[in-house]
């Protein structure tokens, strides 16, 4: 059984405050998001590299929706609340948000339990996990004042 995505009210009165944007803290991130991707796709598909890959694809996108609530001057305590947060402000991509929660709650299994992916997971999620990168570093430069400008 897998857990629901949090409620956004909850992490909004527990674990996301306001804070400034930080343009140059999200170009780094985005950089490193871009850099890091590039290295992944590199990394040859196999029993031994599959759950590496799946902690190394949830990292690119907890950077991201990092950066995400920073250009949109929040900031989460709670890494479930980077999701919730999403879910909330962009209902249009549920089927993105439950992918994410998806690898959250996979990545969490192989970093706490000891347990191994499966390479099919990777190949069947490949090609979403790549989309939600390009759509979250899309989402940022869309925010107000975030496009690039300069």
């Amino acid at each position: 059984m897998t857990k629901e995505i949090m409620d956004y009210e909850r992490c909004r009165k527990e674990f996301i405050r306001k804070v400034d944007v930080d343009k140059e803290k999200i170009k780094s991130m985005i950089k490193m998001a871009n850099i890091e991707q590039g290295l992944i796709a590199e990394v040859k598909l196999d029993s031994n590299s599959a759950s590496k890959l799946v902690k190394d694809y949830y990292e690119i996108i907890k950077e991201l929706l990092i950066a995400l609530m920073l250009s949109c001057g929040l900031k989460s305590d709670n890494h479930e609340c980077l999701i919730s947060f999403f879910h909330t402000k962009y209902p249009n991509y549920e089927f993105e948000a439950n992918a994410m929660h998806d690898l959250k709650n996979v990545r969490n299994r192989v970093s706490y339990d000891g347990y191994f992916v499966d390479e099919d997971y990777i190949k069947k999620n490949k090609l979403e996990f790549n989309h939600i990168i390009d759509l979250l570093k899309k989402l940022i430069d869309d925010v107000p004042n975030m496009g690039q400008t300069d």
